[in-house]
């Protein structure tokens, strides 16, 4: 996949001449992740509704953290836990952005010419360790803690940022939605604002935030359980869903789409 980002013109034509998923039993397919991210660069409270029920701020520049690049899984791939380190485990539905070329100080006008494709991504979370500890990689970096996928849909097919509804679903209820345009730093403003900071290379995703209403901050609280299937749901990309279960627990459901 890095090789198919850094080189589009040269592989692109190769896979449009190839299978569609059209032709495939999509429940027969064992996702492995569309991607291992070179860096997944994360921001916070990139939506009003969400920074408000989290009683923080709203930000005037990205909330920026990183999420380590071992936390990611694939569609299907059990999200777990070790109960003795964490009881408060969440769900954050989040539209993902994957560089395509090596970016830096690039402006707003030409940011999203930047960008490879796009893909769905879970931040999962766990709260008491995000506030225990102050910062947050930590309790956002745990192992399977970064699912991503179940493909990338390159950026030619997405030619409307601000209308996508990303969604954050548990065992079939919907607790998050919203829609891009809701973000309060858009796709090609985080380009171009990240890109002052550090240098984007081919095969970098970018976390753009969750929609408000996730479990931790829901009344009453409704954090991720063994048994649990977890779905993120993105408007003309498709469906992320992964089965959870703590260590103390089951192995998690199993899933098809």
């Amino acid at each position: 996949m890095l090789e198919l980002i850094a080189e589009p013109d040269r592989w692109l034509p190769i896979l449009q001449d190839g299978p569609s998923v059209d032709d495939m039993a999509i429940a027969d397919i064992n996702f492995e992740p569309p991607l291992r991210p070179t860096n997944i660069i994360a921001v916070g409270l990139n939506y009003a509704d969400h920074a408000h029920e989290s009683n923080m701020a709203i930000p005037t520049e990205p909330l920026v953290f990183a999420k380590l690049t071992g936390s990611v899984i694939g569609h299907g791939q059990t999200i777990v836990w070790d109960p003795s380190l964490t009881s408060e485990v969440d769900i954050e539905a989040e539209l993902a952005v994957v560089i395509g070329r090596t970016a830096r100080n690039v402006d707003r006008a030409t940011a999203l010419g930047y960008v490879f494709g796009y893909t769905c991504l879970n931040d999962v979370s766990a709260r008491d360790l995000q506030f225990q500890d102050g910062q947050w990689v930590r309790a956002k970096s745990l192992d399977t803690f970064c699912p991503i996928g179940p493909w990338i849909v390159t950026a030619d097919e997405m030619p409307d940022l601000t209308v996508l509804r990303v969604e954050g679903v548990v065992s079939g209820e919907t607790l998050q939605s919203a829609v891009t345009g809701d973000m309060i730093f858009g796709v090609a403003e985080l380009i171009a604002r990240l890109s002052r900071s550090f240098t984007f290379r081919p095969g970098d995703i970018i976390a753009t935030g969750t929609p408000p209403g996730a479990g931790y901050f829901r009344e009453p609280r409704r954090l991720l359980r063994d048994g649990d299937a977890v779905t993120v749901r993105i408007e003309g990309i498709g469906e992320l869903s992964n089965p959870v279960a703590s260590r103390a627990g089951t192995q998690g459901p199993s899933l098809t789409t």
